[in-house]
C-alpha cells in the first residue's frame, strides 16, 4: 500500500477561514493506483460539496452546494481532508461576486490536479430540483440469500453466462470500503450497467461484500471493481458508478465506462 503519511489525514488539524489555496493536497494518481490499471476507461470523479459558505462585499453570509467534476485523465486526485479544509478558509473571506468565487474554485481545482476542473454552483432550491433522490431502472442484488467466506477482494467470485446476452443495470447498497490512511469506513451504493454475457448475480454480490475490508480511496475502488467485472464477466460494454455517502459536508462519486465520459443525473437517498 502507498504511504500517504504526509497528507493532513488522521492528524491535528488547525482550520482557517480566510481564503487559503495552498491548503490543497494533490495526491498523484499513479501513486493512488499503484499500478497500471490493466483495462481503459473514461469518466469522471464527481464531489457534491453540501458547505460551502463565504461573505459577500457587505459581509453577508453566502451558501451554495458544489458539484466539482474531476477527469479521471487528471494527473492528480485531491486529497479529501485537504479539500474541506480549503473550502473552510472560504467561509470569513469577502468576495464582490459569486462568479469570483467560483472562478477561484476552477483555477485552484484545476492547479491542484493538472486537468480542467468543472465547477456548479447551486442555490438550494435549484440543487434539489436537477438532483432528485431516486434509484434507476434496474434489479438491486441485495436480496439475495447468500453466504459470505470472504471480506477481501475476491474477483474469482465473478462470474457471467456466455450463452445469454443481456443489457441491465445491477445494483448495490452494501459497498464498503476503509480509507488507506485513518481506516475509516467508507459507506456507498454502487451500480453497475452493462451489455454483455449474464452477470451471476450471487457471485456479483459476494464480490461487492469481498471489499468490506478493503483499503483505498474511492476512486481506486471503482477502478478496482470496474476492471475485475469486466475481465472476469467479458461485458461490451459497462459503467460501475459508486456513490459514496458524506463525510465533512462532501461526498465524493467516481464513474467509469467503457463509453460514457458522465454519470447519470440522480442521487441515492442516504446522500
Amino acid at each position: 500500500m502507498a504511504n500517504y503519511s504526509d497528507t493532513a489525514l488522521g492528524k491535528g488539524t488547525v482550520y482557517s477561514d480566510q481564503y487559503d489555496p495552498s491548503l490543497l493536497y494533490p495526491i498523484p494518481r499513479h501513486k493512488a493506483r499503484q499500478a497500471e490499471v490493466p483495462v481503459a476507461f473514461v469518466g469522471v470523479d464527481l464531489w457534491t460539496a453540501f458547505e460551502i459558505s463565504w461573505l459577500n462585499a457587505q459581509g453577508m453570509p453566502q451558501i451554495a452546494i458544489g458539484e466539482f467534476i474531476f477527469p479521471c485523465t487528471s494527473e492528480a486526485i485531491v486529497e479529501s481532508k485537504s479539500f474541506k479544509l480549503y473550502l473552510n478558509s472560504f467561509i470569513q473571506t469577502r468576495f464582490e461576486s459569486r462568479e469570483q468565487v467560483h472562478d477561484l474554485l476552477v483555477a485552484d481545482l484545476s492547479a491542484a490536479t493538472q486537468a480542467s476542473v468543472d465547477v456548479i454552483l447551486y442555490d438550494i432550491e435549484e440543487y434539489n430540483g436537477l438532483n432528485p433522490i431516486a434509484e434507476p431502472k434496474g434489479s438491486c442484488l441485495d436480496h439475495q440469500q447468500v453466504t459470505i467466506k470472504t471480506y477481501q477482494p475476491d474477483a474469482n467470485l465473478l462470474s457471467a453466462d456466455t450463452d445469454q446476452i443481456v443489457t441491465e443495470t445491477l445494483y448495490s447498497h452494501l459497498l464498503k470500503t476503509n480509507c488507506p490512511v485513518t481506516d475509516q469506513p467508507d459507506w456507498a451504493s454502487v451500480y453497475i450497467q452493462y451489455t454483455g454475457p449474464a452477470i451471476d448475480r450471487v457471485g456479483l454480490l459476494e464480490y461487492i461484500v469481498s471489499l468490506r475490508q478493503h483499503q483505498d480511496f474511492h476512486e481506486q475502488c471503482v477502478e478496482k471493481i470496474f476492471a475485475d467485472v469486466l475481465s472476469h464477466c467479458h461485458s461490451t460494454e459497462l459503467s460501475v458508478y459508486a456513490r459514496y455517502m458524506r463525510r465533512g459536508g462532501l461526498d465524493i462519486n467516481p464513474f467509469r465506462s467503457t463509453h460514457q465520459t458522465t454519470p447519470p443525473r440522480y442521487r441515492q437517498v442516504r446522500q
